[in-house]
């Protein structure tokens, strides 16, 4: 199982690769058969090229995370808050999320889902 070490590790891993625009870098977090649910009640994104193809998309849109508080670590599962700054059209926009990552034993992460509705949209 992964050490809430590893997990936090993981996390930072993930907001670095979106503040470098690098897809790959937040692809080699996930195993390849996991699964990105963003946002939940949305058809998950299952496997490396969908996984690569929502994140090559995200970042594309000049997608910026900023933590909001601490990371909760338990047992196989890190949950965090962060607002999302990007460009909707020509508009800047935010957009407050929660995520969840559940780790497999190896370390990767082996599902995303990311909480957030029409109400968690803003201007920025």
């Amino acid at each position: 199982m992964p050490t809430p070490e590893q997990m936090t590790a993981a996390v930072h891993a993930y907001v670095d690769a979106f503040a470098k625009a690098d897809s790959e870098a937040a692809v080699a977090l996930f195993a390849e058969d996991a699964s990105v649910e963003d946002p939940v009640g949305t058809p998950p994104k299952v496997g490396t090229d969908a996984i690569r193809e929502f994140y090559t998309y995200s970042m594309g849109t000049g997608a910026k995370l900023h933590l909001q508080g601490p990371i909760r670590v338990g047992e196989n599962y890190a949950a965090f808050a962060f607002q999302v700054r990007l460009k909707m059209g020509e508009a800047d926009a935010t957009v407050d999320v929660i995520d969840v990552f559940r780790f497999e034993e190896t370390g990767k992460v082996r599902k995303m889902e990311a909480y957030f509705g029409p109400a968690n949209f803003g201007a920025a």
